[in-house]
């Protein structure tokens, strides 16, 4: 991480050991900065008094490195950001007047999604920031990790029947909550089925009838026309001597034939006369058929207007389109969507069946888990009590309780209403009893601040190699410990840390001995301006720091042959 004007920190770079990093210094020089710049790289709250007097901004910058297709990886790079050869580079800005900005992978980001990227990279345990493991839903979710495949294979067969029963219970509820208005829908649908049926329309019947109507309504007008017709084309009965078409046609074609033997153009003109003369008589034969054919009775116009009456009540109601063809075509949907109604009733039979099948598996399974799950916690629980005795709370006692939660409104199983959830029905929550007589209580209520972090620690170092957070923070871990107690609490963060990235801030010198890797947070004054910086402690540098840690004085001899056996035992326990 880089340290920009944060706080007393002006500029300074502090690079993280992969195994363990001790954070070290005098009180008041700083140490709190390093584990707020790693707060705000993590989407922590941006308060702009952390701001350095005098600067415009605070900057906090980090390189993080991470194995390909990590959780943040992935999450990241689906909000834009690129990885710079495996690592991820995070920026977050505070200015002074109180806006913050965030920047991941060279992609300018919400601050939330810093906030989204921690849960997979860093768990953090200080006397105020244990939220995260203290909370019931993440104590199982450890408790399932620690437990292997002997929760995770039930819980997948559980899994897959709780979204089966979500999907059934909400289906049914859909249908059941809903009958009123299918019912109502329904019965529209049968009244309009109904009302379609009795009138019995055909494809196309309303286009026809319009012409048969509008024929019969002028029928004498179109009898007289096509009897004049007739007459102008063959003549009249009556009147011998009136003078027709064909008999004109006639005339012509007689003249040509006396003589076409003596140009054939003229053939060819009497030839098409002839035609015409037949084109003539098939013409007025039609027409006189058409008036001999025309129906003018009133009776079957009435009959037909009726008829379209009756086709156009039902195109006002279910025609689209107003045409008999888009009535027939929601008559088809209709009796479709009808059929889906009716078969409600069965529908419901179906979903009840499936749902209270379902409901037995889920319990089976459910118990299934909650076996596992408790067979699991004392295990846990053994080993994390285990831990905390050579951490100096010797007479400490930590319990997992694993119940099924009860809910007014949950499943009815063995008499009682039982809460199903995405992983089952447990609550899981851890308890402490600090000492002999004690009531077992939930961890956050039964241990002071420095017991809690001694407390999450056992639980990390028993939980290493199954939590898939690769970096652990550790504020003031050693609060109200000293002695043989704060070399075991040491050793177990060097035994934390083969396994994962270990940070912790820590005032004693038997922690920071077991570090790979020890930083010095440092403060100096120049009599106007005061500034801390980070210092990484090799050799020499890294024994006088000790020496103070011990005594107060870096300069005493006996506090050097004091560090100096203090590392030598580090390295021969490591």
């Amino acid at each position: 991480m880089r340290i920009r004007s944060l706080g007393v920190i002006d500029d300074a770079v502090v690079e993280l050991s992969p195994g363990f990093t001790a954070v070290t210094g005098e009180t008041g020089a700083g140490k709190t900065m390093v584990v707020t710049s790693l707060g705000l790289l993590l989407g922590g709250r941006a308060d702009p008094a952390l701001v350095r007097i005098g600067a415009k901004a605070a900057v906090v910058e980090g390189r993080i490195v991470m194995r390909p297709g990590a959780p943040a990886a992935v999450r990241a790079e689906e909000a834009g950001a690129e990885l710079d050869d495996g690592a991820l580079l995070i920026s977050r800005t505070v200015s002074a007047e109180g806006r913050s900005r965030a920047h991941v992978g060279g992609r300018s980001v919400p601050v939330g999604l810093l906030g989204e990227l921690a849960d997979d990279l860093v768990a953090v345990h200080g006397q105020t920031d244990q939220q995260g493991l203290l909370r019931p839903a993440r104590q199982r979710q450890a408790l399932d990790r620690y437990a292997g495949d002997a929760v995770a294979v039930p819980l997948e067969k559980y899994g897959s029947a709780y979204r089966r029963l979500r999907s059934v219970a909400v289906e049914l509820e859909e249908i059941t909550t809903r009958a009123r208005e299918r019912a109502q829908e329904a019965d529209l649908l049968r009244f309009g089925l109904d009302e379609i049926a009795a009138v019995e329309p055909v494809a196309g019947e309303d286009t026809e009838l319009a012409a048969e109507a509008e024929r019969l309504g002028h029928a004498e007008s179109l009898s007289s026309a096509a009897q004049l017709a007739h007459g102008a084309l063959a003549g009249n009965p009556e009147d011998p001597e009136a003078i027709d078409a064909n008999m004109l046609v006639a005339g012509a074609h007689r003249a040509l034939e006396s003589v076409r033997s003596h140009d054939p153009a003229l053939g060819a003109l009497a030839e098409r006369i002839g035609e015409l003369g037949i084109l003539l008589s098939d013409v007025a034969g039609e027409l006189a058929g058409y008036a001999d054919d025309l129906d003018a009775d009133p009776l079957r116009l009435a009959a037909v207007e009726e008829r379209r009456a009756a086709l156009t009540q039902l195109t006002r109601k279910y025609g689209s389109e107003g045409t008999v063809d888009s009535v027939l075509e929601w008559a088809e949907q209709g009796a479709a969507r009808l059929l889906e109604l009716d078969g409600d009733d069965e529908r419901i039979t179906e979903l009840t069946v499936e749902r209270d099948g379902l409901r037995s598996e889920l319990s089976l399974l459910a118990q299934a888990l909650t076996d596992a799950r408790m067979e699991a916690a004392t295990r846990f629980a053994s080993a994390v009590t285990e831990e905390l005795a050579s951490l100096a709370m010797p007479h400490a006692r930590v319990t997992i309780d694993v119940r099924q939660a009860e809910d007014a409104d949950g499943v009815e199983v063995g008499g009682r209403p039982v809460a199903y959830g995405p992983s089952g029905a447990d609550e899981v929550e851890l308890l402490l009893a600090p000492h002999p007589g004690a009531q077992p209580r939930p961890i956050a209520k039964g241990a002071s601040g420095g017991e809690l972090s001694r407390v999450m620690l056992a639980v990390e170092v028993v939980f290493a190699g199954s939590d898939p957070v690769p970096t652990y923070l550790f504020d003031e871990v050693d609060a109200g410990v000293g002695g043989k107690a704060a070399v075991e609490v040491g050793r177990r963060l060097a035994k934390l840390a083969k396994s994962a990235q270990v940070v912790v801030v820590t005032h004693l010198p038997q922690v920071a001995a077991f570090a790979d890797r020890q930083l010095l947070v440092e403060k100096t004054n120049d009599g106007s301006v005061t500034r801390s910086g980070v210092t990484v402690l090799e050799g020499e540098a890294r024994i006088r720091e000790l020496s103070r840690m011990l005594a107060g004085h870096e300069d005493s001899v006996s506090a050097r042959a004091h560090a100096e056996e203090l590392l030598a035992a580090a390295r021969a326990d490591a």
